[in-house]
């Protein structure tokens, strides 16, 4: 039996007249909304970003071209480095922590117990909450010298701390308020383990594997896809913050909670600097990528799918 090998030719489609053809892309015009709205507000800003980082562009002078200087005044300033070694720093502490309790509640939630909706809905609240600028006012309050926080240490006999006028009081500041934001992936965290079949939990325990063993050679390896999910969603989250530094602490004292993000805001709106501000933002778009493509190359040794294909 042979086979011939056939070329494919691409034609135009044929319509046969004006409203033949409105009436098979129709629906076209329903999403051309988004797509005024992604070439405005997306395509544009990221183009004219790149082209503006290369330029010493002032918002109140005309753009000059000067190459990579940008970038090589970023590696030369040290207290711009600081800033992005403060955004590592807090990125590689807060999502290891977030995404560890974020599992346990989870873990706990998927219980059976009494009222367990009630509390799946109360440790998810700080998630959607968490974000918002009265949240990040309120916490700002909640660790000054006189707030609620020191209020409680003195009355059982502790010492004020300057929370907010500390370097390492005010990091650990912004770094808690992210952490206790982990309502969204734990939401993802119990989906996946109501996944999990409860045959494999039955056959474990009559092999004689307790609670902890369960999880660690079960649970955890079932898991994996969601939990590179949610790292790689959290890891480029936490890259970008810009809420906690800026409300409560301003980036300071001494610049320790002056992450890449507000580094950006300060230099595009405050010094006016945009072209600097951009070559920042898109160093910051080039790290993050890096570790998202070193993310996918490594999932093949530890993230574990179901279907062999899709290793």
């Amino acid at each position: 039996m042979s086979f011939k090998n056939k070329k494919t030719v691409l034609t135009m489609p044929k319509y046969k007249s004006r409203r033949d053809f409105i009436n098979k892309n129709f629906g076209f015009f329903f999403i051309l909304p988004w797509w005024i709205g992604f070439g405005i507000f997306k395509l544009y800003p990221f183009i004219a970003s790149l082209m503006y980082s290369f330029h010493d562009y002032n918002l109140f002078r005309t753009a000059t071209y000067v190459g990579f200087q940008n970038y090589i005044s970023i590696l030369e300033d040290k207290l711009t480095m600081k800033a992005f070694y403060q955004t590592f720093k807090y990125a590689f502490i807060t999502v290891p922590l977030e995404l560890t309790f974020a599992l346990f509640i989870a873990y706990i939630l998927n219980f059976k117990i009494k009222g367990v909706n009630f509390f799946r809905t109360a440790y998810y609240i700080p998630s959607i909450l968490g974000g918002s600028v009265s949240i990040a006012v309120l916490w700002r309050f909640l660790f000054k010298t006189e707030g609620l926080i020191n209020m409680i240490a003195t009355k059982f006999g502790f010492e004020a701390f300057n929370w907010l006028g500390d370097p390492n009081g005010a990091f650990f500041v912004i770094v808690l308020l992210r952490i206790w934001q982990f309502g969204s992936p734990m939401v993802i965290f119990l989906a996946a383990l109501k996944g999990v079949s409860a045959d494999v939990y039955e056959a474990a325990a009559i092999d004689g594997a307790g609670k902890w063993r369960q999880f660690i050679s079960i649970t955890v390896p079932l898991i994996t896809p969601v939990i590179f999910y949610n790292f790689v969603t959290q890891l480029c989250h936490k890259f970008q913050e810009f809420n906690g530094p800026f409300i409560i602490t301003r980036g300071g004292p001494l610049r320790s909670t002056t992450l890449v993000s507000l580094l950006v805001y300060n230099n595009a709106f405050k010094n006016y600097e945009m072209g600097m501000a951009s070559a920042i933002a898109w160093l910051l778009f080039l790290i993050i990528m890096t570790f998202t493509i070193i993310a996918f190359v490594s999932q093949k040794y530890w993230v574990y799918y179901s279907d062999e294909d899709g290793r």
